[in-house]
Parts: structure tokens; C-alpha cells; sequence
């Protein structure tokens, strides 16, 4: 277990490498949680996310036969990054085993940084075994992304900068996956402050942490699947794992559509790109996982913000159809002319904007004469799509909703 004094020994080995990142006031976010948000804007790091703290000071306290031999991590995204970029400030060589399936732009950025990536295995548990493999095969430091005491020292220097800044904090949520940014920013935050809350923010497709603190023993999930990829750890480490039940106040969760609907919220009102995993905390108060009083001072932990630029717009769509800002029906109509007219006629009347339209007259599943017209509209928020839903039923349409 570390203690304060190494998140401050780390703070000292990370001068003039990392950026303090802004922690600000969030208006608009402080006005809907009823409380005073600030957020530590950690997408803005070098690399783009918390990851290169911990990896930094891992390897700032490697001995000079461990940086002579070069050092080897599992990573599909920012701890590849963070590895790689501190290797190249060390002169270290630098090994990343990634997921065959790992997105290119992620590929040549970790290779941009100067690091040889090795592709292998359908998954980052497999991507995971090949190098601790590869590590012990060919004398290399294996570079744990979160089990390793200097690793979670290193991201426990967010909680410093946070409290130095606002020292009045009266909580900070914190994204969970496999556990050590959350373990390092506990240990600094409750030595400094006792009496702060520390609540950590899983994904609903991740939640082996989240289980394993509710149920007070170490559980594995059998998979995860979230949009959240830097919190998507299928199993318990052991390691956070003691951190967490020493000194984390609670652990909520939050699903894809509301991550999703936290990053559009980032991008239109704080003008901030961040990853899912990143925008977690920011979706438990949207969404009212958590709640504060109106005195009460909250920091959330922007942990990152490499999003894959595919998956913006799958993540842009979720979160319009989450805040009500987008409906998508399939009505059951007539198979005649003026039919699809009439039902546009009626969204028109609504001053619903349809997107897009697709017609199917063949499917099985209708009767004979029967056409399915599939139909996306963009909507004004939850009041307006009931008066749509209500104008369909008035017309005798039949309807389903996505």
C-alpha cells in the first residue's frame, strides 16, 4: 500500500514532464447537479489521458540494468501512450502488445511515440498473456496498467493538484475499471483530507469492481462490453481491489446510452472531447447516480480524451436519442398513395424534422397491404416526442419506438 509521501515523490518526478490540467468550475454542470462542480480536465494531458502519470513514475524508479534491458505493456489505447511516451523520455526501448482488432490510428500513434508494437490475440486478456510471456522470454519490465504501487502513486498526483487548487473539496468521482486511478487518488485525497468522499463510476458493462465492492470479496465478471473502453476490465484485481474497500465512500454505475449522452453533454456545452471512460462521472450526475447538497464542492475526473474518431458518431446518436433530442419509430401504415403523406403530414404539423425514412412493404411480419415506414426524427426533448407519440395515436397509427 503507498502512502502520501510517494503520490508527493511522484509529483516531484513528474515536474516538467506532465501538465498540471485545469481544474474549473463547471456552470452549467454545477447548475444541474444543485451543487459546485469543478472538473479536472485530464483529456488535456500529454497523450491525452491520466495514464502517462503512473507510467511516467513507473519508470522513472526502473534501476539502470531495468531501462538497459527495456520495458513491455498490454494496451489498446492510453496506457500504450503513456508507456511509450515515457520510454522515449528515458531512452528506454519500449515494447506494446495490442489486440490484432486495435484500430490503426492507435497502432501508429503508440508507434509514433517511438515504441515497437507487437499485434496479438483476438482480445486484451490474450493481448495480456503474450507479454508477460514475451517479457519473461526476453528479460523485459512488465509495465502493469494499474496493480503496480508506483503506477497508482503516479495518478494519485490528480488529487494533490485537485485539493491545491480547491482544497475545500467535499467529494470527487472518479471512473473505475481496473481500479488504479481511483486507488491513488483515495490515498492522497482521504491523507489530505479525511473527511473528503471518494466515489467511483463503472461502466453497467464492466462491473467486476463495482460487484466486488458490494459484495465485500474479489468477483470476475464472464465479459464486458461498454463504450467505455478505458474502464472495460473484466476482472478483479486483487491489488485495487484492498485500496478500494479501505478508502472508497461508494461505487455507482452508469450505462452506454448515458456515457453516451455525457460526451455529447462535454462536446455542446463545455466544449470538451472526452473518452467514455473519461465521461463517466459527468454521466452519474446527469443522471442522478449521485446526489449533493447545495453548499457541497465536487470534482470529477475527466480521466481522458482519445476517443476513436469511428465511434463518434455512434456515440453522437446515442446520446441525441438519450436526451430526447432524437426518436426513432417504425409505423405500421396502409400500403396506398397518400398514406406515407398523411403521416409526414402529421410530423409536420408536430415540427418534427425527419433525418431519414426508409419504407419496407415485403417484411413477414405484415399483414397483407400493409407497408412498415421506418422513420428518425429529430425531436425537441421528451414533452415533444409525447406529443408526437400522442398525434400518431389520435390518427389510429400503430407504432413501435427504439
Amino acid at each position: 500500500m503507498i502512502a502520501l509521501s510517494d503520490v508527493q515523490a511522484a509529483q516531484q518526478r513528474l515536474k516538467g514532464v506532465i501538465k498540471e490540467t485545469p481544474f474549473s468550475y463547471a456552470p452549467m454542470l454545477s447548475n444541474l447537479a444543485g451543487a459546485q462542480v469543478y472538473i479536472k480536465k485530464e483529456n488535456l494531458q500529454n497523450t491525452g489521458a491520466f495514464k502517462l502519470r503512473g507510467a511516467f513514475n513507473k519508470l522513472s524508479t526502473l534501476t539502470d540494468a531495468e531501462k538497459a534491458c527495456g520495458v513491455i505493456a498490454a494496451s489498446a489505447g492510453n496506457h500504450a501512450q503513456g508507456v511509450a511516451f515515457s520510454a522515449a523520455h528515458f531512452g528506454i526501448k519500449a515494447y506494446i502488445v495490442m489486440p490484432e482488432a486495435t484500430p490503426l490510428l492507435k497502432v501508429n500513434g503508440t508507434k509514433a511515440l517511438g515504441a515497437e508494437v507487437i499485434l496479438h490475440g483476438n482480445s486484451y486478456d490474450e493481448a495480456y498473456a503474450h507479454a508477460q510471456n514475451y517479457a519473461q522470454k526476453h528479460g523485459l519490465t512488465f509495465i502493469h496498467p494499474f496493480t503496480d504501487d508506483a503506477v497508482i502513486a503516479g495518478q494519485g498526483t490528480i488529487a494533490v493538484e485537485m485539493l491545491d487548487e480547491v482544497a475545500d473539496l467535499d467529494a470527487i468521482l472518479v471512473p473505475v475499471g481496473g481500479g488504479g486511478l481511483i486507488s491513488g487518488i483515495a490515498t492522497a485525497a482521504k491523507a489530505i483530507n479525511p473527511k473528503i468522499k471518494v466515489i467511483g463510476v463503472s461502466a453497467s458493462g464492466a462491473p467486476a469492481m463495482r460487484n466486488s465492492f458490494l459484495a465485500k470479496k474479489p468477483q470476475d465478471s464472464l465479459g464486458v462490453r461498454t463504450i467505455a473502453d478505458g474502464i472495460a476490465v473484466r476482472d478483479t484485481a486483487k491489488e485495487t481491489y484492498k485500496y478500494i474497500v479501505d478508502l472508497v465512500d461508494d461505487i455507482v454505475e452508469v450505462d452506454d446510452e448515458e456515457i453516451a449522452n455525457a460526451i455529447l453533454f462535454l462536446i455542446e456545452r463545455q466544449k470538451l472531447v472526452v473518452e467514455g471512460a473519461g465521461a463517466v462521472g459527468v454521466a452519474a450526475i446527469l443522471h442522478h447516480r449521485v446526489q449533493f447538497a447545495p453548499d457541497q464542492k465536487v470534482g470529477v475526473v475527466l480521466s481522458g480524451g482519445n476517443i476513436d474518431v469511428t465511434m463518434i458518431n455512434i456515440i453522437i446518436e446515442k446520446g441525441l436519442l438519450k436526451s430526447s433530442r432524437k426518436m426513432k419509430l417504425t409505423v405500421t401504415l396502409i400500403d396506398k398513395p397518400g398514406s406515407l403523406t398523411h403521416l409526414s403530414s402529421i410530423f409536420e404539423k408536430q415540427r418534427a424534422n425527419i433525418v431519414q425514412i426508409d419504407y419496407d412493404r415485403t417484411s413477414h411480419r405484415l399483414d397483407y397491404g400493409d407497408a412498415f415506414v421506418s422513420v428518425s426524427l429529430e425531436t425537441k426533448g421528451e414533452e415533444h416526442q409525447q406529443q408526437i407519440r400522442d398525434a400518431l395515436s389520435e390518427h389510429g397509427f400503430k407504432f413501435t419506438e427504439e
